[in-house]
């Protein structure tokens, strides 16, 4: 069966719900309307405005209210409807949803799902396609996620929501309506649901590893197919969660190639690739054959929509960097 994303996403919230009625769903237009992608298409209707709950246009006060339900036994699942608009709310995010479990002692934690869609692509003007996941993985306390497939769009953010630490769900929203062929009954018990913190090798390969997330696997995985050309094969690891970080399937991929290429869309300086050359550098110093690099949008603000393509990583600048690697020794 054909699914998008868009689809799957909505039978996992509907599927928590169903499954644990102390699931909320709360934010912006989540209601009546389903969502600005009508990712809670249908939530309100079935469960009702208690539990399907639309809020005023106030990202800090969402997420405060969140805090105070998941002090009180619920499972609150915020939607930010874009990935700026959730800046106002970093003082929640910093300073009590990542900090609540330390602050206690551990004993208590916020079972807080935090769904952002992220990243370009899609012509957005400006507070509408940056790539924020940096901030949120620099955070102790927080768990980032983010999925690039239909079915991981499912299973991790079942995960996510079951999770008793807080998740910042980060959905790539111009993979929103890929479509591949998936039903839920799939992942029909617990131990098939994909764990959060688990990485995944797409395709494998002997020339190059591409380490890549979210928006920017579909791009990696084309210019693997592209590679072969060149008489490259190109090994694409799906991350698939940032934090906490699968160091050991990275590193294996890694050291069977000898190289490495890291690709996402947010600004290069301090982003979560340099987190990532860093550990493979450390842990795979002596199978590196070539320094680690990456590709990365440029170090600037978002441009404006007919600019996008030029600094969204490509097809053709990933391809320059793994020729960077055939005689960087």
């Amino acid at each position: 069966m054909s699914t998008t994303m868009v689809a799957a996403l909505n039978t996992a919230l509907r599927d928590s719900m169903r499954a644990d009625a102390n699931v909320h769903v709360l934010g912006e237009d989540v209601g009546a309307l389903g969502g600005v992608f009508r990712v809670t298409d249908g939530l309100a209707a079935e469960f009702g405005a208690q539990r399907c709950l639309d809020t005023p246009l106030a990202e800090a006060g969402i997420l405060g209210t969140a805090v105070g339900m998941a002090m009180y036994g619920l499972r609150p699942v915020v939607e930010m409807q874009f990935d700026a608009f959730a800046y106002p709310a970093f003082e929640q995010v910093f300073s009590h949803v990542a900090k609540m479990r330390n602050r206690t002692g551990g004993r208590m934690g916020l079972p807080i799902t935090i769904r952002v869609p992220y990243g370009g692509g899609v012509g957005g003007v400006e507070h509408h396609s940056d790539s924020s996941e940096a901030y949120y993985a620099h955070t102790p306390g927080l768990h980032v996620v983010t999925p690039a497939t239909v079915a991981d769009s499912y299973g991790l953010l079942r995960s996510a929501i079951a999770s008793d630490d807080p998740v910042v769900f980060l959905e790539p929203k111009r993979l929103y309506w890929s479509a591949a062929d998936f039903s839920p009954a799939e992942i029909s018990t617990a131990a098939q649901v994909p764990p959060i913190g688990r990485a995944m090798v797409r395709r494998p390969g002997t020339s190059a590893t591409l380490l890549t997330y979210g928006p920017s696997l579909p791009v990696c995985l084309e210019a693997a197919a592209a590679a072969r050309s060149e008489g490259w094969d190109l090994a694409v690891v799906d991350l698939r969660s940032l934090v906490p970080f699968d160091d050991e399937t990275v590193c294996a991929a890694v050291r069977a190639t000898g190289r490495a290429v890291v690709v996402h869309e947010a600004a290069g300086f301090a982003g979560v690739g340099a987190e990532i050359a860093a550990r493979v550098t450390e842990r795979c110093f002596h199978h590196l054959a070539a320094p680690v690099l990456r590709v990365t949008g440029y170090d600037i603000p978002y441009p404006p929509p007919m600019l996008e393509k030029h600094h969204l990583p490509s097809v053709d600048r990933i391809l320059d960097a793994v020729a960077r690697l055939q005689w960087e020794q």
